[in-house]
């Protein structure tokens, strides 16, 4: 015993050694910046809305808005302009909107009149079942695991764009991105808010997963990082080239453009990239397979609709929340918003009632429809959207999320089923973000001077290892799978999680009017739903509408696993909470008054094109340093 408790005090007396020699190491190692960059950051900076006369960009910020605004200089259509930008957000924006993360996508061509939706979400691996994650130890999908990794979507995105749409190919494109990963750019504050670890997370994040550490940190887990430094992206610059290399490499072999972007596809599919990809899981024990990575390939489809007025809004499926927007505005049609004044405490409630509806219904029937039957037809009619209003409580909050419908009866097609629910425990909490890391996603909306809109939602974050050498981070989307069969978003091999990054455009009498959308994970449809409000009913400028204070639910599971729940909650904005929080307090919500243009209630971007003249005018939110520009 005397030996054993001797062992124990020479382990303590090392272990505190060790602990003093780190903190005295610490205290002297450098912790200023590299190197700064002159910048003018458009973070929180007041601004009017952009005005353009041929084509207009807002994205998630200015050098991806520049690259969009580059594309459209030299000929390039509004589906060339979106993929510069998202590739310069990968750049610019890793740590919130990554190369090769989702990318939900809408596309109206204006030829045609049509829009199209591409599902930009990536696929469970052939071997991620529910029963695999449980033999783990698993209740819910683990972060910072390889095992949270999607089968990555973006590049088939780009890919798959541009051989419809486009007229450029993926070097010229990705041109401005490695440039800006090569040379470097100032860290801006969006960036800095989303990277500020304290000396433990940097320390932790260098311990658990080095390559990110090296990446983000630049290998030194002592220095934080600071606003205006010089920040490289070296390997993704080369991971861009060799994509570009393989696309120059087809077309010098007599190939035409089409072969070209095969070829990319194939690089990053077949070739190295997924060679890399699959020596990162074998070593860390992730399920990707050679297949699940050659058999991957997204799909054009018709998106959903629904109408508010005179307006159509038009989203991707229910392998995404975007349903949602049209869902709410559709049981808000029927109530006299405008009599009730902006942002009083009777307008405030009808619309978080409206969306708590709509989310519930998102927990009840949102999943893959390539694995799930989602009455979508019945889910939007305006019979059901005017049963759902009836729920509503004038005067009184629901004080828990509300029961889901039933749109099966509304279903006008042959299609039934089963209506299925989850029921979220009572005394759940939302757990705090444990990361601080890589906490948002991005945005990007481009309409051209032949009236072609893009509407883009990219996002992934270095919660997951990184691929070493390649500046590849892919994700965590897998945790918006659920553990639970009976969920709709259940987990199953090859199905798509429900995600929330989506895309919007709305139309005003038939005509392209608005391509917007939003980070800001469960925010992004209440964001979305509001901002259209503040233009639609209340005849706010589009830089108006994204500026004025907002409002959130936290009333339903979140969408991030581990799904948890705050049954009552609301958030508002400060000048809300100082206006009517008691007053909703009064209604019986449980109200938290947050900080003033916080992100964490999204960073709306938007371009409206005024159906008659063509004129543009484009919104970015000073939220986070979003930037919106035009011609």
């Amino acid at each position: 015993m005397k030996m054993l408790l001797k062992a124990v005090k020479y382990f303590a007396l090392g272990l505190l050694s060790v602990i003093v020699l780190v903190v005295v190491v610490y205290l002297f190692l450098p912790k200023g910046p590299r190197e700064l960059m002159e910048f003018d950051d458009p973070f929180g900076r007041e601004r009017p809305a952009a005005v353009a006369e041929q084509y207009m960009a807002a994205t998630g910020n200015q050098w991806a808005t520049a690259a969009a605004l580059d594309a459209l200089d030299r000929g390039g259509n509004a589906v060339d302009a979106a993929v510069a930008a998202l590739l310069v957000l990968n750049v610019t924006f890793g740590e919130a909107a990554s190369f090769p993360g989702v990318a939900p996508v809408l596309v109206y061509e204006a030829k045609t009149g049509k829009v199209t939706s591409y599902t930009g979400a990536g696929k469970a691996p052939a071997a991620a079942t529910i029963e695999l994650f449980k033999s783990r130890g698993h209740e819910v999908v683990p972060k910072l695991s390889i095992l949270s990794q999607l089968v990555p979507a973006s590049p088939d995105v780009i890919t798959a764009l541009l051989e419809r749409y486009g007229t450029k190919g993926f070097g010229e494109l990705a041109a401005p991105a490695i440039r800006l990963a090569e040379e470097g750019f100032p860290v801006h504050a969006t960036m800095h808010k989303n990277l500020s670890m304290n000396v433990f997370k940097r320390l932790g994040m260098s311990i658990l997963m080095p390559y990110n550490a090296q990446v983000y940190l630049g290998g030194q887990w002592w220095r934080p990082l600071h606003r205006r430094e010089r920040f490289r992206r070296p390997d993704l610059a080369k991971t861009f080239r060799a994509l570009a290399d393989a696309e120059s490499g087809a077309l010098k072999k007599g190939g035409g453009r089409k072969a070209g972007l095969a070829a990319v596809r194939d690089y990053f599919y077949k070739g190295p990239v997924a060679e890399a990809i699959l020596t990162l899981h074998r070593e860390k024990g992730g399920l990707f397979t050679r297949e699940d990575l050659s058999g991957y390939r997204g799909e054009f489809e018709t998106p959903l609709s629904g109408s508010y007025g005179d307006y159509t809004l038009y989203t991707n499926r229910t392998w995404c929340q975007g349903a949602v927007v049209p869902l709410a505005l559709q049981i808000l049609e029927g109530v006299d918003l405008k009599s009730m004044s902006h942002n009083s405490p009777a307008y405030v409630h009808a619309v978080l009632q409206a969306i708590e509806l709509a989310m519930a219904d998102r927990e009840a029937f949102f999943g893959d429809p390539a694995f799930v039957r989602v009455p979508e037809k019945g889910l939007l009619s305006k019979t059901y959207a005017a049963e759902r209003r009836a729920l509503m409580t004038p005067g009184r909050a629901f004080g828990a999320m509300p029961p889901h419908g039933d749109p099966w009866k509304h279903q006008s097609s042959a299609m039934t089923g089963p209506a299925s629910a989850y029921d979220p425990a009572p005394g759940a909490r939302l757990a705090e973000n444990s990361s601080g890391y890589g906490r948002d996603t991005s945005y990007l909306s481009v309409i051209d001077r032949w009236g072609n809109a893009v509407s883009m939602t990219p996002s992934d974050f270095p919660q997951s290892p990184m691929v070493p050498g390649t500046g590849l981070t892919l994700g965590i989307r897998m945790t918006q799978f659920r553990l639970d069969p009976k969920h709709p978003a259940a987990l199953a091999p090859g199905k798509r999680p429900t995600i929330t990054p989506n895309a919007a455009m709305a139309f005003k009498k038939g005509k392209l009017y608005m391509s917007f959308g939003t980070p800001g994970g469960d925010m992004q449809t209440q964001a979305l739903v509001q901002v259209f409000l503040n233009i639609a009913v209340f005849g706010m400028d589009v830089q108006e509408a994204i500026d004025a204070p907002r409002f959130r639910s936290l009333n339903w599971p979140d969408a991030f696993s581990p799904h948890a729940y705050r049954p009552g909650v609301i958030e508002l904005e400060g000048p809300l909470g100082r206006s009517v929080g008691g007053a909703l307090e009064d209604m019986g919500y449980r109200v938290e008054v947050k900080g003033e243009r916080d992100n964490s209630f999204s960073a709306v971007c938007a371009v409206i094109r005024d159906p008659e003249t063509g004129r543009l005018r484009g919104g970015a939110d000073a939220r986070e340093s979003s930037w919106a520009e035009g011609r």
